[in-house]
């Protein structure tokens, strides 16, 4: 096989993909087309906005596909482009046949877990939930199976104490970018070689506002962890006074105070609750109808004398 430069068809969508989409415009080889999700309304206004991909492909002066699926007709006007190979990162949709199998080299895909650990939509927010130790990227070959296929390059991440679902995907992203145009390049030089996933694998469904919720009485190491994971998205949230009470930013505390779980009291300088085994220290919060504030700013601006209890 020849050396040379591929024609690769992406598809990505959110801030995540971004990084590999700039590291393939960057090299030598050439993104005839760009395949992401329609654009969406954001914010309170609704204001249609196109994704993060579609936003770095228009600049590049790239052909944009908008498209939530993967239909007749984006495969008709993909596999018309005749590609190499087709690249995927966070897109949200699936690859089906003909399009599977319709570029020379298929496809391959940047997946932010240590397959098979975390196949599915969420790996680095289920990664956090679970406590893991440690994750990273794998760039493997798409097959039917979802996420199944062979892995070409794998790369092993700490998970930083304090970091949140948000800023270890980042992290992940730009590691990832580096693998993936790796392995496009092995691919062009046919020097690439992927190993047949091995182990027990676990699955990493999309989390919900359900999962964003809140348990007191569950530990406060436990109660981290599920802060973490769901920051920004879906968001951790509990209630005060029968409303919504958004947590944006907590860490566990190590004091000793006889609080109940949920219940709230500033010692110091410092707001602390409850949990069912230990403290959580609030950083910043989002009362209803408020703006994002220090947890501080909040609790003073309490009624005086006012028992708080979250989730309640």
């Amino acid at each position: 096989m020849s050396d040379r430069p591929l024609r690769i068809v992406f598809a990505g969508s959110p801030a995540a993909a971004v990084p590999a989409l700039a590291a393939l415009l960057d090299s030598r080889h050439e993104v005839v087309a760009i395949v992401t999700r329609e654009d969406s309304p954001v914010g309170r206004k609704s204001v249609l906005t196109p994704t993060p991909v579609a936003v770095r492909g228009e600049a590049a002066g790239v052909p944009v596909i908008r498209t939530d699926r993967l239909d007749a007709a984006a495969t008709e006007t993909i596999l018309g482009l005749q590609p190499d190979l087709g690249v995927i990162v966070a897109y949200g949709g699936f690859v089906r046949e003909p399009l599977l199998s319709g570029p020379r080299l298929g496809w391959i895909n940047l997946h932010f877990s240590l397959l098979p650990r975390w196949r599915g939509a969420a790996p680095v927010q289920h990664a956090l939930l679970a406590g893991d130790a440690e994750t990273g990227v794998s760039v493997f070959q798409l097959v039917p199976e979802m996420d199944a296929g062979p892995v070409y390059a794998r790369v092993a991440e700490p998970v930083g104490r304090f970091q949140t679902s948000g800023t270890l995907l980042d992290r992940l992203a730009g590691v990832g970018a580096g693998a993936l145009l790796d392995v496009v390049d092995g691919l062009a030089a046919g020097t690439a070689i992927g190993t047949p996933q091995a182990g027990e694998p676990s699955f990493a469904g999309k989390l919900t506002v359900v999962d964003g919720a809140l348990d007191w009485t569950q530990p406060a190491a436990a109660l981290d962890r599920r802060i973490r994971a769901v920051t920004p998205e879906p968001g951790a949230a509990t209630t005060l006074d029968g409303q919504r009470f958004k947590v944006l930013e907590a860490v566990p505390a190590h004091d000793t105070l006889p609080l109940a779980p949920g219940e709230v009291e500033m010692y110091g300088r410092r707001v602390l609750v409850g949990t069912g085994a230990g403290l959580i220290e609030l950083l910043r919060v989002t009362p209803f109808g408020r703006s994002a504030m220090a947890a501080g700013g909040w609790y003073r601006g309490r009624p005086r004398g006012a028992r708080t209890v979250l989730g309640g």
